[in-house]
């Protein structure tokens, strides 16, 4: 035992000195925290395209798919339905039928609904 060096378990953490967080990563934590990514339950309706602003703004009049634009639609529509020709006119604009609703928060707008 004696005259035997003792291992250490890991480095050395500096005399225990509690880690701080920096200025920009508290920033960051607020951010995720406040902004509306639209994700969850919250975002299920923007997302379903069924409301003015949602992620999904046209529908595949074959099978109900909706995507954000007609470049998406017809590339879903050359993997899903080769043998039926695309009609750009016959895809279904989800935001034409709606009136717009002023008063719904966006993905992406900063703010928390619990103030």
């Amino acid at each position: 035992m004696l005259g035997e060096k003792r291992e250490r378990n890991g480095p050395m953490t500096g005399k225990a000195k509690p880690k701080k967080h920096t200025a920009k990563e508290i920033a960051a934590k607020v951010d995720a925290a406040t902004t509306n990514r639209g994700g969850g339950k919250a975002g299920l309706k923007d997302r379903s395209g069924l409301e003015k602003g949602g992620h999904a703004k046209y529908e595949c009049p074959h099978c109900k798919v909706t995507a954000p634009d007609v470049k998406s639609m017809q590339i879903h529509h050359d993997a899903r339905h080769p043998k039926i020709p695309f009609e750009e006119d016959k895809v279904v604009n989800l935001h034409a039928t709606h009136v717009p609703e002023s008063s719904k928060p966006r993905p992406g707008v900063r703010g928390s609904l619990k103030k």
